[in-house]
C-alpha cells in the first residue's frame, strides 16, 4: 500500500470533535496497517500552533475575516508541507480536527470573504492536499456552546462570536456538505459520545475499505 488516507473532521464549537477523533484514532490503529496521526486546525506543527494563538485567543473583533482567512491559511500550509503531505505519501493515515472546509464556512460563507479568494487559498498553497473523507459532526448551536461553556483557557475567540453566528456556521457546512456528498458523512452529534462513535465507524467502514482495498 502506497497511498494514505486522509480524514477530516468538521463541525461547530462543541460538537465533540476532539473526543470523537480520539475514538477514531484508536479504531484505525487496529486496522491501518501504518501509523495513524492526529492533527489539528489552526495548528499541528510548531509554527501553525504559534499562529493558531493569533487566531483563537484575543477579542472577537481582533481581526476581520480576510486577515482570519490568511493565517488559516498560512498555519494549514506549514501543517501540509511539515506533516500531513510526508505522512500520506508513506501511506500513514491522518486525522484532522478541522481543515479547508472551516476556512470556506467561518471566513467565507459566513464572515463574507470572496469565493473566489477562498478557493484560490483552498486550492493553490496546499499541495492539492484534500481530505478523502469529511466527518461533519452536526448539532445545534444552542447545545454545543453549552458543552463549551466552562471550558478552560483562553481559545475562546470564536465561540465568543454569537448564537447568530453560530446558526450561520452550522447552515454553511450543511449546505457544503449537501454539495459533496462523496466526501462528505453527516454524524448526528447530539447522542451519547459512543453512539456518536458508532455512527462515524459504521460509515467510515466501507470507505477504509474501499481505500485500502481489503
Amino acid at each position: 500500500m502506497n497511498k494514505g488516507v486522509f480524514i477530516s473532521l468538521e463541525g461547530g464549537e462543541g460538537s465533540g470533535k476532539s473526543s470523537q477523533i480520539n475514538l477514531l484514532r484508536n479504531w484505525l490503529d487496529l486496522i491501518w496497517p501504518r501509523p495513524v496521526i492526529a492533527t489539528r486546525e489552526p495548528g499541528g506543527t510548531i509554527g501553525a500552533e504559534e499562529i493558531r494563538q493569533l487566531l483563537v485567543t484575543g477579542n472577537r473583533d481582533r481581526w476581520d475575516t480576510v486577515v482570519e482567512a490568511l493565517l488559516m491559511t498560512a498555519s494549514r500550509r506549514d501543517n501540509v508541507v511539515r506533516l500531513i503531505k510526508p505522512a500520506l505519501d508513506r501511506g500513514e493515515a491522518i486525522i484532522s480536527d478541522r481543515f479547508f472546509d472551516s476556512t470556506t464556512v467561518y471566513q467565507g460563507i459566513v464572515g463574507g470573504v470572496d469565493a473566489d479568494l477562498i478557493d484560490t487559498l483552498n486550492s493553490r498553497f496546499l499541495d492539492d492536499i484534500k481530505p478523502d473523507i469529511t466527518l461533519l459532526l452536526d448539532i445545534d448551536p444552542a447545545i454545543g456552546l453549552a458543552r463549551v461553556q466552562n471550558r478552560e483557557g483562553d481559545e475562546n475567540r470564536f465561540e465568543s462570536k454569537g448564537m447568530a453566528f453560530h446558526q450561520q456556521v452550522r447552515q454553511g457546512y450543511l449546505s457544503l456538505a449537501q454539495n459533496n456528498t462523496q466526501r462528505f458523512i453527516i454524524i448526528n452529534a447530539d447522542q451519547d459520545e459512543n453512539q456518536v462513535h458508532k455512527d462515524i465507524i459504521a460509515a467510515l467502514t466501507p470507505r477504509i475499505k474501499a481505500i485500502s482495498g481489503t
